[in-house]
């Protein structure tokens, strides 16, 4: 039989038995769609030890409790979308801001430390050998993208005050991105081979898929807009690269646990600064050239 617990500890104990029962199951549905045996394994070893901390939980408060549905949805989801690493570590970094409410728990619950130390330690060890396989890719979706965001970001900008047209800025920024694709996936392909890799084409396939998105990306407010919306189009591509840099960058961060804001600032810096010189090379260009389109 538990001691009695104090107001301000109980409302804590319930939150967190609340939130290990949801996460076990979140753990066991992942589990069913993971690939990978010792993937599946990795992820019912995680279901197992929240379930336990429930019931060291439910021992405390008596009380019986049933999973939240649309986190486990909500995690579901996010795993289906963007893989299970990503879901998995996000769900984890949640439960970084408890680390208050273990400090007052440790003065009533004495498996309250036993617990942290596991969600600290083990935990973070079990999902270190989760090995997915998209993961394994990322280096080349970085590459495909960041080549598209600096090469395509410039040209459109340089297009844009040269050719003073939304039409003609998408037309020509299609065709060179499309063009750019299929070279950056051959060369990522060629320098897979020559490293005497086996998955040289999963390589080049993730590499041009990466560039692919990026140039539809880009291209689009040209061609949602009306032909003398140039300079409105210019802006908003420019804040569609930043989103893009952002979300990117968080996914990395959360996946394979990065710093955001280094690689954020590195790369928006890159691509805007890069912008600019090729507006700027651009209105050069037609000043200089007499070219009136």
């Amino acid at each position: 039989m538990h001691k009695q617990l104090t107001n301000e500890a109980l409302v804590i104990v319930k939150k967190m038995q609340q939130n290990e029962l949801t996460e076990s199951v979140i753990y066991e549905e992942i589990a069913k769609f993971a690939k990978g045996d010792a993937n599946r394994e990795t992820l019912l070893r995680l279901a197992r030890e929240e379930k336990a901390h429930y019931e060291i939980w439910r021992g405390y408060t008596g009380v019986e409790m049933k999973p939240q549905k649309r986190k486990i949805f909500r995690f579901k989801l996010l795993a289906r979308i963007f893989g299970f690493t990503f879901a998995v570590k996000l769900m984890e970094k949640g439960e970084e801001g408890a680390q208050k409410e273990y400090e007052i728990l440790t003065r009533e619950v004495a498996e309250s430390a036993m617990i942290r130390q596991q969600e600290e330690e083990h935990e973070q060890a079990l999902l270190a050998m989760l090995d997915e396989e998209s993961l394994q890719y990322v280096g080349s979706m970085v590459l495909g993208m960041n080549d598209a965001l600096v090469e395509l970001t410039g040209s459109l900008a340089g297009f844009t005050f040269a050719m003073q047209n939304t039409r003609l800025v998408a037309l020509s920024g299609l065709i060179m991105g499309i063009s750019a694709t299929f070279s950056m996936a051959s060369s990522e392909f060629l320098a897979a081979k020559s490293e005497g890799r086996t998955d040289a084409l999963k390589s080049c396939t993730y590499t041009g898929i990466a560039y692919l998105i990026t140039v539809a990306l880009l291209v689009l407010p040209y061609l949602l807009m009306d032909n003398s919306q140039y300079l409105t189009a210019l802006f908003v591509m420019i804040g569609v690269v930043v989103l893009i840099i952002a979300g990117f960058t968080y996914y990395i961060s959360v996946a394979k646990d990065e710093k955001f804001k280094p690689r954020f600032w590195e790369m928006t810096l890159i691509s805007v600064s890069v912008a600019v010189i090729s507006f700027v090379v651009g209105l050069l260009a037609k000043q200089f050239l007499g070219v009136d389109l």
